[in-house]
């Protein structure tokens, strides 16, 4: 057995047959919504080279992409918007996209491990936080993918819509490019308006 799949032999153990994880992307960006995803996989299934996305290559992340959603028993994967952040904040925005995420699943899992040790509400299934998850859960690192490359794709898309962000180099982050161009430009219709205190009051 793979040390990635330590914390779901725990729930087999305690009778949980059907095991999900639930990871986000986005959560630190000045623009762009957050992205959730949850995910089943085949119970002790190995995937080369799986691991926390932060720690791949964009092109190795986009080769998992299609192994995880060919091989998984089932998955989600949700947003929730730049307005629905600057409403709720970013953390009850994370938790909703988790949910959404979980709700798009075809099958009901017993419980859910979550990145992080902040536990969203999912629907009423149980939920086991595990701090850096997505370095230590198949299924945690698997959800952590699936975001990352969907929210990248669609800051991509963003990127054409809004050029002069440079949202297709940084993601909507906060770099120097990307503070230069908000003074130059001015905020667009997809920056998080709760984010960008900072900046107007320099």
């Amino acid at each position: 057995m793979s040390e990635l799949w330590k914390f779901e032999h725990q729930c087999y153990d305690e009778g949980f047959e059907i095991v999900c994880g639930v990871d986000e992307a986005g959560r630190g960006p000045l623009a762009g919504p957050v992205c959730a995803a949850a995910v089943i996989l085949p119970r002790d299934l190995e995937i080369e080279g799986l691991n926390d996305s932060k720690k791949l290559s964009d092109k190795r992340r986009r080769a998992l992409f299609e192994q995880i959603t060919a091989q998984a028993v089932s998955y989600g994967i949700a947003f929730a918007t730049e307005q629905e952040i600057d409403e709720i904040n970013i953390l009850q925005a994370t938790f909703l996209a988790m949910r959404r995420a979980a709700e798009r699943l075809a099958i009901r899992p017993g419980i859910a491990l979550v990145d992080g040790n902040r536990e969203p509400e999912l629907g009423g299934i149980p939920v086991k936080t595990i701090v850096k998850g997505d370095s230590l859960s198949a299924n945690i690192a698997a959800a952590s993918i699936l975001a990352k490359v969907t929210r990248d794709d669609f800051m991509m898309q963003q990127a054409e819509l809004y050029p002069q962000y440079g949202f297709d180099v940084h993601k909507g982050y906060g770099t120097c490019a990307h503070y230069d161009a908000l003074r130059k430009y001015g905020p667009c219709p997809i920056h998080r308006r709760t984010f960008l205190k900072k900046l107007y009051a320099e």
